[in-house]
């Protein structure tokens, strides 16, 4: 996180990007704040770092707070960077009701890597957003990818079966549990097991670990998609992240992952899925500035009192509506 060199107000879209990508840590901060507050230059910033992206391994953190998601994270960051990786950090946040800024403040965790010039933290607001995950995070991924991080780390909020989310964002997602916490049978009541690509038991050195490991291994048995044939087997990882312990199995576990996506084409068919989830995200964006004020629009608002009145019903009602939008953005 530590600052490059002179870094002016005006500077462009494509001396930024060219300064981030020589690892200038100021300069990826303005293109990631550039996200956050929708600038109108994020068309040209994704046109810059587009040929730049699909390079980084995305790999998501969830599970309940209390699990050591941020003592994790950090750990992880300092093993990866000991292998020689630039490693960039999301940390989703929940918003405060009255700022819409972050409230846990995780770059004050992981101070430790404060002045390392090859990882860049960044705590990102969820702002109301439902999933685990700021509306922003697909393009702050853009950003960081496009920079030139080999590894980018998503941690998210904790915040129970909206968790899932992370799943259709990260490459690998790594479910967190600990033993004492009820973690086991918060997992099947989330579907969290539906998500997880590598499970991960930290504070393993209390007692009730092998629990937790056992009870895992009895509930991939049960089935779910993990039984499919042909399909990954999760892997499950005892880790101590306040003693550093088990963090090279994690990685280890997450490369097998990757390897296997890679021989399956489940990595292509992963990114294809959030490339698709990004453009009909960005495409709804536009049509609701097109429209202003959706349901305050003129034929909602007629349509409306249709449907209200019994005189047509809500389908036929988005189906006028639809038909209607797409003969004005045809004008």
């Amino acid at each position: 996180m530590a600052a490059g060199g002179g870094l002016s107000r005006s500077a462009g879209v494509e001396e930024l990007v060219e300064r981030a990508r020589d690892g200038q840590a100021r300069a990826v901060a303005r293109l990631i704040s550039l996200v956050e507050d929708a600038s109108p230059k994020l068309r040209e910033v994704a046109k810059v770092l587009a040929p730049h992206t699909g390079q980084a391994t995305i790999i998501g953190l969830t599970g309940s707070p209390g699990v050591g998601k941020s003592t994790s994270t950090s750990a992880l960051v300092r093993a990866y960077r000991a292998r020689g990786k630039r490693v960039g950090v999301l940390a989703i946040d929940p918003s405060s009701p009255f700022s819409g800024g972050a409230l846990l403040g995780d770059r004050i965790r992981m101070q430790d890597h404060a002045t390392d010039p090859g990882v860049f933290i960044r705590s990102m607001s969820t702002r109301g957003h439902l999933g685990g995950l700021s509306w922003a995070t697909p393009q702050a991924l853009r950003v960081l990818d496009g920079t030139g991080f080999d590894v980018i780390l998503i941690e998210t909020v904790g915040v129970g079966q909206a968790e899932v989310e992370i799943a259709s964002t990260a490459d690998t997602t790594l479910v967190l549990l600990a033993p004492g916490m009820g973690d086991g049978i918060q997992a099947a009541k989330a579907g969290i097991l539906e998500i997880a690509d590598v499970f991960v038991v930290n504070k393993a050195d209390r007692d009730g670990a092998d629990s937790v490991v056992r009870d895992l291994r009895n509930m991939l048995g049960l089935g779910g998609r993990h039984s499919d044939a042909g399909a990954w087997r999760p892997s499950i990882v005892k880790t101590i992240a306040e003693k550093e312990q088990g963090v090279e199995d994690v990685i280890e576990a997450v490369d097998a992952h990757r390897a296997w996506m890679d021989e399956k084409g489940v990595l292509h068919e992963r990114r294809l899925a959030r490339a698709a989830g990004e453009i009909v995200a960005l495409s709804m964006a536009t049509l609701r500035e097109r429209m202003g004020d959706v349901e305050g629009h003129a034929s909602v608002l007629a349509l409306s009192e249709s449907v209200v009145s019994g005189e047509s019903d809500p389908y036929v009602a988005a189906d006028t509506l639809v038909a209607e939008l797409g003969d004005q953005l045809g004008d």
